[in-house]
């Protein structure tokens, strides 16, 4: 020390202040530097924690026809093994981001006194940031905290450090490597693999020169070169990528410049939890998979669906589900403007006070208005002032001055749906659309919604008539009846008054839905019989006690009625609906494999054979006729169309051999309706989606075995007895009958099941 002053002491004066100028920076500087090694500014990882670091994974959820079609992150990240990463994907990254990224050990000092002397001292920001793909990669495994001048100093300090030893842990080969499989790429994606995935449909390892430089160029700014919105901007830095290329001789510079030429071309496939094919079904499988997680042995039930890199591979067809969604956005809209139309200005929420009132009341907003203590008058003047926001509708979106009660009301008009395809042998689930847009309708109306089910109820009733004696050639009254120890309960048809004369058998009265029968059935077999014979068919939501059943009165979730229709083709064997097939872990070892449910015979071979054809005469001539008219479906077809009180309901239940199709039209509020029976019959609310996604099915080559084929009979099986289906009262009885008085009488309840 004294020796440095003494030298200190010999310099000229005037030489003396810029010297210990000099001395006193250098000092500062490094024991800053030693501050940053010592970790008083984060602490540094060493190089064997650094080799050892474990990235967190996207789950990753396949159709059944191994389409992937959504995701599960916190960050959306697939990392690949080296060899899945093309050359040119490094040889773009190294071109744009790094040229002398093997003349370095992590940092380039060359360049960073170019950038300091250029950025710094000239002002000219062309130079870049000096940052290497080592640093860039410190960085994304670290991020920088918030801070000023001298906190960004030290985390690129940090960074250098972190660098250096990131290439004595990895390589150059096993940075490159890492980088890619760490790098955002903007809208939550991170990695090469989900990159390509999201902006190109494809694997990384299938990405050609052009589309590589397409997602490195992105990495400079991922928002401001991102391909789905700035596309020119886009394909300015793709082809200045393929420049570079081209200088660093990765290619030659005809196919820089014949690449350069291409347009742009994505097949862009958002996986976001809102976004892409079929979101109900992706969010009931999560669901489902966090329960069957959480069930495993040992360790594996701490498994996080969101980083853990599972793969769940469904039940779920893309291609049919695919259909459904397109046919769904083709039906609904045009049943909506039915719907308007009809009601026009008197529509509930346009001049219905009291609805409107109610509905505002229960909504969420107002909720938590009337929670945080704000009186009525001040939440409903908050609730109705006006602003400009964004509504949508099946024709798009607009902006309009509205206000938050403009909105709710708007939304509680649309007509909600959900439809659901199984196997009707094995159960698993081929198509779920649990509403008409994930996006602003979360509720799902196959797993969350239980709404009365109508007449495809009554195929349940009958099925309990045949296995108790009763035949498809047995004769009921149609005449309406006033059950007046069900407070004057009158169940109703559609029909003509001259019903009272007539009598239905019972195939004709399934044909037609005609009610009377129906409940006259019911009466005959006893409600617990046919609560009983609902449970073995697969229904287990608890039914009301009562005689409405026979109309559909009764909730039922659509899986259960799903699995009750299916045993009409399974043998008399309800399939009970499943959705994930197996889970696999990141290493692809099996955590969970779906154990087929062999469920007991709910009836008989001839009770099976009558019912199915009975129903077949639904479609052929009865009351989804309509699919023979005016859809034109051929082949073997059954089903049951539904109605509910009011109109709130429109249901139909398509049966083919090979699967079991539900479909349901209505809206949320049970206090909402349709208009009239004409526009909210389940034929032309519900049919229709059934009957557009099986035309399409039936008209693609490589889906139509779902939908062809013959309903297999038993070998015993006959044709139905050919009896008249309508008999006329004789002519003293229709002397004495007076057809616009119902018969009064009690309803015979019997016990027992």
């Amino acid at each position: 020390m004294n020796r440095l002053k003494t030298l200190f002491l010999k310099l000229p004066r005037w030489a003396r202040l810029p010297v210990g100028l000099f001395l006193t920076a250098t000092l500062v500087v490094a024991g800053f530097i030693l501050s940053v090694r010592l970790g008083l500014w984060g602490r540094i990882p060493s190089t064997n924690e650094l080799a050892e670091i474990q990235l967190d994974r996207a789950t990753e959820v396949y159709s059944a026809d191994s389409v992937l079609i959504g995701k599960y992150y916190l960050n959306d990240r697939q990392p690949i093994p080296p060899e899945a990463i093309p050359g040119h994907v490094t040889q773009a990254l190294i071109a744009i981001e790094d040229q002398r990224f093997y003349q370095h050990n992590g940092v380039d000092y060359p360049s960073l006194f170019r950038v300091f002397f250029k950025n710094i001292l000239l002002g000219d920001s062309s130079a870049g940031g000096g940052s290497t793909i080592s640093q860039q990669l410190a960085k994304n495994l670290f991020p920088r905290k918030a801070g000023g001048t001298i906190r960004l100093v030290a985390d690129k300090v940090r960074e250098m450090i972190i660098a250096g030893r990131l290439e004595k842990a990895y390589g150059k080969e096993g940075v490159l490597h890492l980088y890619l499989n760490t790098v955002s790429f903007g809208d939550n994606t991170y990695g090469i693999e989900s990159a390509s995935q999201r902006f190109f449909s494809r694997p990384a390892s299938q990405l050609n020169t052009e589309q590589a430089a397409v997602l490195i160029g992105m990495l400079k700014a991922t928002y401001s070169y991102n391909p789905r919105i700035f596309p020119e901007r886009s394909t300015q830095r793709r082809n200045l990528v393929l420049q570079n290329m081209a200088k660093l001789e990765y290619l030659p510079p005809t196919l820089a410049d014949s690449l350069a030429a291409l347009p742009l071309q994505l097949q862009y496939q958002p996986y976001g939890h809102d976004q892409g094919l079929a979101p109900y079904f992706r969010e009931e499988v999560r669901k489902q998979a966090v329960a069957l997680i959480a069930e495993l042995p040992g360790d594996d039930k701490n498994l996080n669906i969101y980083n853990s890199g599972l793969k769940i591979y469904t039940t779920l067809d893309s291609r049919l589900q695919e259909i459904a969604e397109e046919r769904m956005h083709e039906h609904m809209p045009a049943i909506q403007g039915q719907m308007e139309k009809a009601y026009g200005n008197r529509a509930p929420w346009k001049s219905d006070k009291t609805f409107k009132d109610a509905y505002l009341r229960e909504s969420e907003p107002y909720r938590k208005l009337k929670a945080a203590g704000i009186s009525h008058a001040d939440i409903m003047d908050s609730l109705s002032r006006k602003r400009l926001m964004t509504l949508g509708d099946w024709q798009g979106e607009r902006e309009v001055e509205a206000s938050t009660a403009d909105s709710l009301l708007h939304y509680a008009r649309f007509l909600q749906t959900g439809n659901l395809a199984i196997d009707a042998r094995s159960g698993a689930v081929l198509v779920w659309v649990g509403g008409i847009d994930y996006q602003r309708f979360k509720f799902d109306h196959i797993s969350q919604s239980k709404r009365q089910v109508g007449s495809t109820f009554k195929p349940i009733v009958y099925t309990t008539a045949l296995e108790e004696g009763l035949e498809p050639c047995t004769y009921f009254s149609a005449r309406e009846v006033r059950y007046e120890n069900l407070e004057d309960w009158t169940p109703a048809n559609s029909g003509s008054d001259d019903e009272a004369y007539l009598n239905y058998t019972l195939n004709y009265a399934l044909t037609h839905s005609v009610n009377t029968v129906a409940v006259k059935v019911l009466e005959e077999t006893g409600i617990p019989r046919v609560i009983a014979q609902s449970e073995a068919m697969g229904i287990h939501e608890p039914l009301p006690e009562e005689p409405a059943i026979a109309l559909g009165a009764g909730s039922v979730p659509m899986e259960q009625l799903a699995a009750a229709y299916s045993s009409f083709v399974n043998k008399g064997k309800p399939a009970t609906p499943f959705l994930i097939r197996r889970i696999e872990d990141s290493e692809g070892r099996e955590l969970f494999a779906h154990q087929p449910v062999i469920n007991e015979e709910a009836f008989s071979e001839e009770t099976r054979d009558q019912m199915l054809r009975m129903m077949q005469n639904v479609v052929n001539e009865g009351t989804a006729s309509r699919l023979r008219a005016r859809y034109d479906i051929r082949g073997d077809v059954a089903g049951k169309t539904g109605t509910t009180q009011k109109n709130r309901d429109a249901w139909f239940v398509g049966l083919t051999p090979k699967v079991v199709h539900i479909s349901w039209v209505g809206l949320d509020r049970y206090d909402l309706s349709f208009p009239n029976t004409t526009i909210g019959q389940g034929a032309n609310a519900a049919l229709p989606l059934f009957a557009l996604w099986y035309r399409d099915v039936q008209n693609d080559p490589e889906l139509r075995h779902w939908v062809s084929g013959r309903f297999e009979f038993s070998e015993q099986s006959e044709d139905l007895e050919d009896c008249p289906p309508i008999k006329r009262d004789g002519f003293f009885k229709r002397l004495f009958t007076n057809p616009n008085k119902a018969k009064t009488r009690k309803f015979r309840k019997k016990e027992g099941r």
